[in-house]
């Protein structure tokens, strides 16, 4: 499942980095948060090496 947008890849990364024990937890917030959380280290790492270039920054819920 690749990122949908900029922000969803950012988060992913960070989550990924504090799953990993590279960034202290404590440090994220919102969403990279709670992906750290709920997903598996397999998962973040699909989101978080989709390519940005050609993603828009943030994506509407509709």
């Amino acid at each position: 499942m690749p990122a949908r947008s900029a922000a969803q890849q950012k988060a992913a990364g960070a989550a990924l980095s504090a799953k990993r024990g590279e960034t202290p937890k404590s440090r994220l917030r919102g969403a990279s948060k709670s992906m750290m959380e709920s997903m598996t280290e397999e998962q973040l790492e699909e989101l978080a090496h989709t390519r940005r270039k050609g993603k828009p920054e943030h994506v509407s819920k509709h």
